[in-house]
């Protein structure tokens, strides 16, 4: 009797312990705190039109927001849509991103930018290859948007590029302007062009293209009324068909001075280049701040190029017969 009353004393007292041990376990299980996983964000990112300086303002982008910590697959979706020079296919973009409620849009040239700013004004949107934000009525000022807009433009440095090709033909009476008319970026640089070609005694001749279609025909008149040198704008549509353009001005034994200078592999002659690539890294490091809490595109003053260097295709130049003058010879290639 007294072996089997120690029996249930000892097991009576094992289950207390396990009990114990097991209401203690319980406790730190419930306290531990719960592992959330990490947000993924969903950023849009639009382009008007495929041509090579888009592309490397959207890789660029990409790159930024890697600066800042986002890495696709990871932490950050990337829903990218190009709207193949199609207003209505901006617009239905657009929508897309509103109802898909992403974080932030990248918005890639200045239609592209206005129209995602039309369809939002609670999305944050970050812009590039714009030209002017103020112009686009993006933003309220270049150095507080005052909007859900910020970014980096593209403004080129029209004056020095025209230059540039009076500097190669020194002799040239008429430039000849080429834009697309439905583009606001191009047309303000087109006027910068005027300003500076008029300071300069020099007069001009302008064309505009409504499509990829135009340029051959806009080329020829221009060169038929007397251009004797072309220059292009940072401009999307001829940017897409450069070498329709260039077709036409090698059977004329006259150059193409391009604002945008990834068109020198394309058969332009000179540029002072603007660098698409790193002003895309800019606008992913802006994104990456906004997205991180650190910053607000209406407090986010717009980014720009500040150094620039003129670029010569040397082989286009010795085609046309340009001699590239000394002080330039260091930048053809």
């Amino acid at each position: 009797m007294f072996l089997k009353s120690k029996k249930m004393l000892a097991a009576g007292m094992l289950l207390s312990m396990m009990a114990v041990a097991g209401c203690g376990g319980g406790d730190k299980k419930a306290e531990a705190p719960k592992k959330e996983a990490a947000k993924v964000f969903n950023v849009g990112i639009v382009q008007i039109v495929q041509h090579e300086a888009l592309d490397d303002s959207r890789k660029g982008f990409i790159e930024g927001m890697k600066n800042k910590g986002f890495v696709e697959g990871k932490n950050v979706k990337y829903d990218q849509q190009n709207a193949q020079g199609d207003q209505s296919n901006l617009q239905t973009i657009a929508q897309r991103f509103v109802n898909n409620k992403v974080d932030l849009i990248c918005a890639i040239s200045t239609p592209a930018a206005q129209t995602m700013a039309n369809a939002t004004k609670t999305i944050p949107i970050v812009g590039n290859a714009i030209t002017s934000f103020e112009t686009a009525k993006l933003v309220k000022s270049d150095k507080k948007p005052d909007t859900n807009v910020t970014g980096a433009n593209d403004m080129a440095p029209v004056a020095a590029q025209i230059d540039l090709g009076l500097k190669l033909k020194p002799q040239t009476k008429k430039v000849g302007l080429m834009f697309t008319s439905s583009e606001l970026n191009s047309q303000i640089q087109i006027n910068m062009a005027k300003d500076q070609l008029k300071k300069k005694g020099v007069d001009f001749v302008e064309g505009s293209v409504n499509s990829v279609n135009d340029i051959q025909e806009v080329a020829r008149s221009l060169i038929s009324k007397g251009a004797e040198f072309i220059y292009v704008p940072t401009d999307n549509i001829i940017a897409s068909a450069t070498p329709a353009l260039v077709s036409i001005t090698n059977e004329a034994k006259i150059p193409v001075v391009a604002a945008d200078g990834i068109l020198l592999k394309k058969g332009a002659t000179a540029s002072v280049n603007i660098e698409f690539y790193k002003l895309g890294v800019v606008s992913g490091e802006m994104a990456g701040d906004i997205l991180l809490g650190k910053s607000k595109p209406q407090d986010m003053p717009i980014a720009s190029q500040k150094e620039f260097n003129p670029v010569i295709n040397k082989a286009q130049a010795e085609k046309l017969g340009i001699k590239i003058p000394e002080d330039l010879a260091k930048f053809a290639k």
